[in-house]
């Protein structure tokens, strides 16, 4: 869809695909699950940078690492990387909210 004949993974992907890694690592975290009444859920994105295209064949490789934690609110910097390279990076706020 971007770009006719040059197919690239949309940075609104990239950033979803940080997000749900940053959420599975603050359950893992804190040891928490849906079947223990708790769910992490996305809150927000600062600071997100895209340094290259990503297209058909690249590998991405994500990268969270827990920042700063504050009444049930988990900052997490996190990186997407293709071939050791960065492709994008965000500040990835993740919410713990009780079911």
């Amino acid at each position: 869809g971007h770009f006719p004949g040059k197919p690239i993974m949309p940075g609104v992907l990239m950033i979803e695909a940080m997000a749900q890694i940053a959420g599975v690592l603050g359950c893992y975290t804190h040891g928490k699950s849906p079947e223990t009444g708790h769910l992490y859920v996305f809150a927000g994105a600062d600071n997100v940078r895209f340094k290259r295209q990503v297209v058909p064949g690249d590998q991405l490789v994500l990268e969270a690492v827990p920042t700063r934690a504050r009444r049930h609110i988990y900052k997490f910097s996190c990186r997407a990387l293709v071939d050791g390279e960065v492709a994008a990076s965000a500040d990835i706020l993740i919410a713990e909210q009780v079911i």
